[in-house]
């Protein structure tokens, strides 16, 4: 008998002495005067037995049959290996019509060897931080590097974005973490949800400079600003910088979950290439299973997602820089030279500096005071070579030979 079932025998032995009421004992066991009722009919039938639980030593209502415990570990044996209990408990019920708790199913694959729980490891107090109210108040990006292909490709990056209020989430899949992917991948947000109002980021020099070269830009009197830095800034968009992983502990979360799910979903899909891993997040229902599961309602209605209109986001999200004219109307870029159609033939430009827009697709646009310019790509003039008829002042002389008369003075004195 259980301690519950022993305090049990105890009253109800009162209540048949005559030392206590029936409706007494209901509120010592903290039980309805009915259950109490019912208790003390099976005692008086059958002893202290009959108040020991039915089922004891006895095979439980919701008992996962053997057959189907038996299948749950040859699936995990055979395609779900290396799957965490909740995820593999989703995974049986879409394709295989198994629908057990994810608790159940965790408890059976320790028992047959197949999952041992991480440990946890002891972290240093972090204060806690509200959500913020509001979607798209502060959005958190941030890339994770890891072997998403497994062994079947090389390590490469997910650029990953989540609102702090809600967590719904948007990824992309790219070589590394670049310039052009966090551009691309803020892109995509805007184009489905609106231009946030803050943007919180490591101090990666993609995102924002480093504290050096901020120290030197201030000390100096001039603004400096990454390529991704100066996107956002048209777009008025404000990079806060996070000081540690744990101030954006909600991407770094979720980078988590992507490295457990997402690797997963690949290998069942069979994918192997960065093209292939961005339909299934993009295309697919998977960033929209993520969010359907894991997001929540932010505390205040309005959205604070500005639209995009009024910006060309090909010319915001592009690598922008400056070079100087030459009198002649060329500049040089990316080690080419480029010819402007000058404004006038007549005079040399007015402005000496052009700006060089690279975009994303790789198309190159030039713009001199205000108004993008036509250009083409020239050869450079080649060096002529070294004269060797030059009179014997202008070039240097050459050594005397080993068998020359002066060498043979000069061993001589020797």
């Amino acid at each position: 008998m259980s301690k519950k079932e022993r305090d049990s025998l105890v009253v109800l032995e009162r209540v048949k002495r005559g030392e206590m009421k029936l409706a007494e004992a209901a509120r010592v066991l903290r039980i309805s005067y009915r259950q109490c009722g019912r208790r003390m009919k099976r005692y008086k039938e059958e002893g202290a037995a009959g108040l020991v639980h039915g089922l004891r030593g006895g095979r439980g209502n919701r008992k996962v049959p053997e057959e189907v415990r038996k299948a749950i570990t040859e699936l995990y044996r055979g395609r779900y290996e290396g799957f965490g209990p909740v995820l593999f408990a989703e995974k049986l019920e879409a394709f295989h019509g198994i629908k057990v708790d994810h608790e159940t199913v965790r408890r059976l694959l320790i028992k047959e060897g197949l999952w041992q729980a991480a440990v946890k490891r002891k972290e240093r107090h972090q204060a806690w931080r509200e959500r913020r109210a509001h979607f798209g108040e502060m959005v958190q990006m941030d890339g994770s590097h890891h072997r998403w292909f497994e062994e079947r490709g090389r390590k490469c990056c997910l650029m990953v974005m989540i609102d702090d209020a809600t967590g719904i989430r948007m990824s992309l899949l790219a070589e590394e973490e670049t310039t052009g992917a966090a551009m691309r991948l803020l892109w995509k947000w805007i184009e489905r949800y609106g231009v946030p109002r803050f943007l919180y980021t490591d101090g990666k020099s993609v995102f924002v400079p480093s504290d050096k070269d901020e120290e030197k830009a201030r000390l100096e009197g001039r603004e400096n600003l990454t390529q991704f830095g100066r996107s956002c800034r048209k777009l008025g968009i404000r990079i806060i910088r996070a000081r540690s992983p744990q101030a954006k502990g909600r991407v770094e979360r979720s980078n988590g979950v992507y490295q457990d799910r997402l690797v997963k979903e690949l290998r069942l899909e069979g994918v192997n290439s960065i093209e292939a891993a961005n339909a299934v997040l993009g295309g697919s229902t998977f960033d929209r299973e993520l969010n359907r599961r894991f997001s929540v309602e932010a505390r205040e209605k309005a959205d604070y997602h500005r639209p995009a209109a009024g910006h060309d986001l090909a010319g915001v999200f592009c690598i922008e820089e400056e070079r100087t004219l030459s009198v002649n109307w060329t500049l040089s870029f990316e080690n080419r030279l480029y010819q402007i159609a000058a404004a006038s033939h007549n005079y040399s430009p007015v402005s000496r500096k052009v700006q060089i827009r690279r975009y994303l697709d790789s198309r190159l646009h030039m713009f001199y005071r205000g108004r993008e310019v036509d250009f083409k790509e020239i050869v450079p003039p080649t060096k002529k070579p070294l004269r060797k008829d030059l009179p014997m002042g202008m070039k240097k002389p050459a050594p005397p030979a080993t068998d020359h008369s002066w060498r043979s003075h000069k061993t001589a004195e020797l």
